[in-house]
């Protein structure tokens, strides 16, 4: 089968590496091996295991003291070396096997995603490699009540839709922690026009209503943009989420059955297949509409 793998984007502090660490942990009490890669040059700790991490080759922190540039900078520098060196992140991948599933954990400067083309010409160098790739954006639930925060994040992920061209999700993470009622009337299935949630916001812009109009009508117009929510306390909401970026890459069709150890485990891992996959679709549907 091909290999596959997500590549997990968003701003700073949308909840990337919590992501990661969730989607690891439910992959290990499904017994499905998962490996999480470090992308991002500026890391300090991680809550996840870290199969390989891009500091190994260069750090953020080397940059900026040897070459005296700033974060942005640095680590434009940063992910612009990884593609000069990219032998060493395909013999990196190389000691994996072909059905082990792939997390990057990529770092959360939105201009890698939006017009520098360095995060590009990677996934350029995965696809030749026959790599699935699954972009996963995370936008974090708590902008759903400013307009212009919910205008921004999905125009940033729209812009990283048509820049990387991938099989894409769009999360919203950190719904345990938002306002239901905001959450359940945003991600509503009959609620599908951007304009109609940002005209009826709380706090919207009376003095740049047409450039809002405007901005809002290019989201609607391309209907590409929708969110599946996260709340990271719930097992099927996690589920949820992993089941939409399988779908995207096809993971597992073409996977070859392993044997169980016995009866009993075969069961296990019947119900719990059934649970995540065949249910997917209801589960969407009580979180859009709050219950």
């Amino acid at each position: 089968m091909g290999r596959c793998c997500q590549l997990v984007m968003g701003p700073a502090g949308s909840g990337k590496s919590t992501y990661c660490k969730v989607i690891q942990e439910h992959c290990d009490t499904i017994k499905r091996c998962v490996n999480v890669v470090n992308l991002d040059p500026a890391a300090e700790s991680f809550e996840y295991r870290v199969a390989f991490d891009i500091r190994e080759l260069v750090s953020l922190d080397d940059v900026m003291g040897e070459l005296e540039y700033g974060p942005n900078g640095g680590l434009v520098y940063c992910m612009e070396y990884l593609l000069e060196n990219i032998d060493w992140l395909k013999d990196e991948l190389d000691n994996y096997e072909d059905d082990e599933y792939i997390i990057f954990d990529c770092p959360g400067q939105v201009e890698l995603y939006s017009h520098i083309p360095v995060m590009r010409e990677i996934l350029d160098h995965l696809k030749l490699w026959g790599y699935n790739v699954c972009g996963v954006y995370l936008l974090d639930a708590l902008a759903i009540s400013d307009p212009s925060k919910i205008i921004s994040g999905t125009l940033l992920s729209l812009s990283a839709m048509v820049q990387l061209e991938l099989p894409h999700i769009n999360v919203m993470t950190k719904c345990d922690l938002a306002d239901l009622s905001q959450l359940s009337s945003f991600l509503s299935e009959d609620r599908t026009s951007m304009a109609a949630y940002v005209a009826d916001a709380p706090h919207s812009f009376p003095r740049a209503k047409r450039l809002t109009d405007a901005i809002v009508s290019v989201i609607d117009d391309f209907t590409m943009v929708s969110f599946v929510p996260l709340d990271i306390t719930d097992e099927e909401s996690i589920a949820l989420v992993l089941a939409h970026a399988d779908q995207n890459i096809q993971y597992g069709e073409d996977l070859e059955p392993k044997e169980p150890r016995d009866e009993e485990e075969a069961d296990m891992l019947q119900e719990e297949s059934g649970e995540s996959n065949s249910h997917a679709d209801d589960n969407y549907a009580d979180w859009a509409m709050g219950t």
